[in-house]
């Protein structure tokens, strides 16, 4: 059974199809890659997914689990989690408390703050920011604001993780350390979609790839089907 699965997804804004009649399915402990150019409707998605929008037609499971239009922190106890292309943190809060809010109040929580506490630095010693975990959120630089993300999001004990962009702005040593960071996230029990515009990460780590193009599906298979898919070439990588 796939841990996740969409039915004929639809959603509209003023006319604007956003995403169109879209069915796929995500199996567990795979690494899940989603692209498309810009306004294709891979946010919208994440934001159907976990309960920031609701879908005009079309319906979401989870683990087997009917969740269509289900508010976002009840999507989220269900196990579902994300990060976002714009990062928000507390910002008047160090990153230790940031990351602990997501343990305290995720899927599963902590019993004890000191449980949460040291979950949670064992998360940002997985990202590499536990040198940093009594620094003011709000003074990260971009890139530290999204590990930080990704460790709260984790806190959350997902079975699913859905990564926004995570790599965008990085140089070519900061994407491969990204890479290493979300195969470790699936290897660690935890199925990953990941939505980016850096071909040479989204190739090299995903199991599979799906494209969307003004909100529909034009194109799912293995990293090397998508690479020469003509319909891909055509409306993403160009000819």
């Amino acid at each position: 059974m796939p841990l996740l699965e969409t039915e004929n997804l639809s959603k509209q804004f003023r006319g604007l199809c956003a995403v169109r009649d879209l069915s796929f399915t995500v199996n567990e402990g795979m690494i899940f890659g989603l692209i498309g150019p810009n306004g294709s409707g891979k946010t919208t998605l994440f934001n159907l997914i976990t309960g920031f929008l609701k879908p005009d037609t079309g319906r979401i499971r989870f683990n087997g689990r009917d969740i269509t239009g289900l508010v976002s922190y009840a999507i989220c106890k269900t196990g579902i989690s994300r990060t976002f292309q714009l990062n928000k943190p507390f910002s008047t809060m160090t990153v230790l408390e940031n990351v602990m809010l997501g343990r305290i109040y995720g899927s599963e929580r902590a019993r004890s703050l000191r449980q949460a506490r040291v979950e949670s630095e064992e998360l940002l010693k997985l990202v590499a920011l536990d040198k940093k975990k009594m620094v003011i959120s709000g003074t990260l630089g971009v890139v530290e604001r999204r590990k930080m993300e990704v460790a709260r999001a984790l806190a959350t004990k997902p079975r699913l993780l859905l990564l926004d962009e995570m790599m965008a702005g990085l140089n070519l040593r900061e994407i491969e350390d990204a890479m290493y960071l979300v195969e470790g996230i699936r290897n660690s029990g935890v199925t990953v979609i990941v939505v980016e515009h850096v071909m040479k990460a989204i190739l090299g780590i995903s199991d599979r790839v799906m494209v969307l193009s003004a909100g529909d599906k034009i194109a799912e298979g293995t990293p090397d089907e998508i690479v020469h898919n003509k319909k891909v070439i055509e409306a993403y990588l160009g000819e």
